[in-house]
């Protein structure tokens, strides 16, 4: 599958607007000469731009029917719009802490027709595991290409299961072991301190990333990240940045 830099799907953003007449006009088009009718789609994504350039890309395909930016608003956008397919982010405020997985869980008994594809910038087992296990059918980061997204939507509406390459063969393995790494990680008193947030940050942090380039991937300041960092330090008892990547590697999730 191949990849792109997920500034580039932000970019192709020119509306926040659900409704594109150019969008619908082609869609009704497509409806009209293949006889089918496009797949409806839901975007969960708490950051503004990148929700705005993924419905900027995904409209000329499907039927962008709703989004929303945290969790009570998400479940009530599924709820109320009944999409075919719901695009989810992982980290997402609100709710009671529980992110994607938390949408997932307590969306399905309103929407049981719908089904999930995960879309996060996070590939950690953690995060893989918590909204796999709550429903979802697939999940892709955000490094994903456009005509990828495209496609793993299209596979998911059809009841195929879809994950970036480098995701597959955690997934496989978590389900064969029977016992995978990350439910041990979603037990951990010390990483449970920390935010979606924060959690977020640290494992880039832990990745190499420099704070430039955190605050680049995540659409937040460098300050913001410098507090962040500064609170993961402080709520974990750690002193610097190799501490804290040996104390996330020792946890399998870097």
């Amino acid at each position: 599958m191949e990849q792109a830099n997920t500034a580039d799907m932000a970019n192709m953003a020119d509306t926040s607007n659900t409704a594109n007449p150019a969008a619908e006009a082609v869609l009704k088009s497509q409806e009209t000469s293949e006889g089918q009718t496009p797949i409806r789609i839901g975007v969960v994504d708490d950051h503004e731009m990148f929700r705005a350039g993924v419905i900027a890309t995904l409209q000329p395909h499907f039927q962008v029917v709703g989004q929303a930016a945290d969790v009570e608003g998400s479940i009530q956008m599924v709820s109320e719009t009944q999409p075919d397919v719901v695009l989810l982010d992982v980290h997402v405020p609100g709710g009671q802490g529980g992110g994607g997985a938390e949408i997932l869980a307590r969306s399905q008994p309103l929407a049981p027709h719908s089904v999930f594809l995960a879309l996060s910038v996070s590939d950690s087992p953690q995060d893989v595991g918590s909204v796999i296990r709550a429903g979802a059918r697939g999940y892709v980061t955000k490094t994903i290409s456009s005509s990828d997204l495209v496609s793993s939507i299209r596979q998911v509406h059809e009841g195929y299961a879809v994950f970036s390459p480098k995701l597959a063969g955690f997934v496989l393995s978590a389900f064969q072991d029977g016992s995978s790494a990350d439910a041990t990680a979603l037990h951990d008193d010390e990483l449970d301190r920390l935010s979606a947030r924060e959690q977020e940050v640290m494992r880039l942090i832990a990745r190499g990333y420099t704070y430039r380039e955190v605050a680049a991937e995540l659409f937040i300041s460098i300050k913001t990240v410098e507090t962040h960092v500064s609170s993961v330090l402080r709520k974990l008892q750690l002193s610097n940045r190799s501490e804290l990547t040996r104390w996330a590697a020792d946890r399998r999730i870097v």
